[in-house]
């Protein structure tokens, strides 16, 4: 006996089958290896004996299927089909000459580059099934819908987006069935409740109103099998149902679409002219077809979840740095930063003069000063692991305590604020250098209660720290001088580093507040400890 892998397909192979047990799966140990991502390290096994085969699924995630239905345990017998995961198999007898024949052809190799439309039988039809296949021997159909159903998976598997593909699902639908509605529902992630996505009749229209039987859809999430209706108005288990007689629904096949055991939706056809136009030949067409929409369907949201998650990451390693990056991707909520309390210390930094200074030169020029400061200064938030919160022109502000927060977050912000500092007075020696006017920065730190998390909207949403302790920060940057780095009682009382040189100053008034601020003058040039 032989195993085809892929039958009729330019990668075609065939595995001899012996007496005991083989493995299907995409490990290497695995007799029959398959380096596809639909199958399981360990998917499936054949237990050969006495010309006997038996099919055994090995609880894989996108499951065995012969003829349309997932199994647990099947015997198969010379001339089946079964798949695991996306990729079909067939069972030769130890005539596998003839049996194999009709496949082996030159035609059916070059499957690739035929169209669904040339498999399709062009005699008349058989009466007893929905399907447009005009060849009659069972061999001959077996053969026919196995390579619609082939070259349906490479036509799905081609990128694009959800839409896209349930769009590209329905036309295909319509190619190789005779239908008179089509439609797609999706599971609402939230409310669990089916909402169609996109819908199709025979004549063209896409009206997603009335288009299909609730009561049929509801079963079939309910039941989370393909069920056939063929005379939908006589069908104890629609109950004479509203929709099936307002909209003259004789026959209808629903199917599930599903990922390994999750129900994404399901896909929907009807019949308005006739009872018993569906057949059970055609609901196990349907369901392997459905099989292969779950699965490209459940690609695509992968693909999707996959962009939106680099997208996002893209978009907070602007804020965070990498050991902050790590946790979030391993907490159980992800990338997902909804708003909470927190203890922060809050750095804002300021150029002086920056107005006066900016006015005297090119546009250009000041962008070139800018991208020179602001990436040193980044690097030092990020090196003491805070969060470079934003940009508000020359201005700065950094966050320590959120989202993650470390016993000496007070230290590491006053140590980031002297690193700044020291930075600038080696950027101002290359600024020199280029006969370039030096720069000169204040700072001012506070610590207190801030609400921070994502604040924004779905198309852009900004990591942020709201509350008056940000405020007061930006004040006391006010109140510093040039050179100066001025940090509130708050943050003085938070340092687990005693020795940092601290000048406290008189009562100081800042905009805002009603009492004046204590406030202490960090002396940097004096400090050895933080030299980079």
């Amino acid at each position: 006996m032989q195993i085809v892998m892929n039958p009729g397909l330019p990668d075609e192979q065939s595995f001899q089958l012996g007496e005991g047990v083989t493995f299907i799966g995409r490990d290497v140990e695995n007799q029959i290896s398959v380096l596809h991502r639909s199958l399981s390290r360990q998917h499936a096994r054949l237990d050969t004996a006495g010309g006997k085969v038996v099919l055994t699924d090995l609880q894989s995630k996108n499951g065995t299927f012969v003829g349309g239905t997932r199994i647990t345990r099947h015997e198969l017998r010379a001339g089946d089909t079964f798949s695991c995961g996306a990729v079909t198999f067939r069972l030769l007898g130890d005539n596998a000459e003839t049996l194999v024949s009709p496949m082996l052809t030159h035609e059916s190799r070059a499957l690739s580059q035929v169209s669904i439309q040339e498999l399709l039988g062009t005699r008349e039809a058989v009466r007893s099934s929905a399907l447009k296949l005009g060849t009659t021997p069972a061999v001959e159909r077996d053969r026919d819908k196995l390579q619609i159903l082939l070259k349906v998976s490479q036509f799905l598997s081609s990128p694009g987006t959800i839409e896209s593909l349930m769009e590209r699902s329905l036309e295909l639908v319509f190619q190789v069935l005779e239908v008179d509605r089509a439609v797609i529902l999706l599971v609402d992630p939230g409310t669990k409740v089916l909402r169609p996505h996109v819908a199709r009749t025979s004549d063209g229209a896409k009206d997603l109103s009335q288009v299909y039987s609730r009561h049929i859809t509801t079963y079939v999430q309910q039941h989370g099998v393909a069920a056939l209706f063929a005379d939908a108005r006589l069908d104890p288990r629609l109950d004479t149902a509203e929709s099936v007689v307002q909209q003259s629904i004789y026959a209808a096949m629903c199917a599930p679409l599903k990922a390994r055991e999750e129900l994404l939706g399901v896909l929907y056809l009807d019949n308005l002219r006739r009872p018993e136009r569906f057949s059970q030949e055609d609901l196990e067409f349907l369901s392997s077809f459905a099989n292969q929409v779950g699965i490209a369907l459940e690609n695509s949201m992968l693909y999707r979840r996959i962009e939106q998650e680099a997208i996002r990451r893209n978009n907070y390693q602007r804020f965070f740095p990498p050991s902050a990056l790590e946790r979030l991707e391993q907490s159980s909520t992800g990338m997902e930063l909804g708003a909470r309390e927190a203890e922060v210390t809050t750095l804002f930094s300021d150029i002086c003069g920056f107005t006066q200074l900016s006015s005297t030169m090119r546009p250009t020029d000041v962008v070139d000063m800018l991208n020179a400061y602001f990436p040193n200064m980044a690097d030092i938030v990020f090196e003491q692991e805070g969060t470079l919160e934003k940009y508000i022109g020359d201005a700065l502000m950094a966050t320590w305590g959120a989202p993650f927060p470390h016993p000496d977050d007070a230290d590491r912000a006053l140590r980031a604020a002297v690193h700044m500092q020291q930075a600038l007075l080696r950027l101002n020696e290359q600024r020199r250098a280029r006969n370039q006017v030096e720069l000169q920065i204040h700072i001012g730190l506070n610590s207190g209660p801030v609400a921070a998390g994502n604040i924004g909207s779905k198309r852009f949403l900004q990591y942020a720290t709201i509350g008056d302790t940000t405020n007061v920060a930006s004040r006391v940057c006010s109140a510093a001088s040039a050179g100066e780095i001025l940090i509130t009682q708050s943050t003085h009382d938070l340092l687990t580093d005693k020795r940092w040189p601290l000048e406290r100053l008189p009562p100081t008034s800042v905009k805002g507040k009603d009492a004046p601020l204590t406030l202490y003058r960090v002396d940097w040039l004096r400090d050895t400890r933080v030299k980079r």
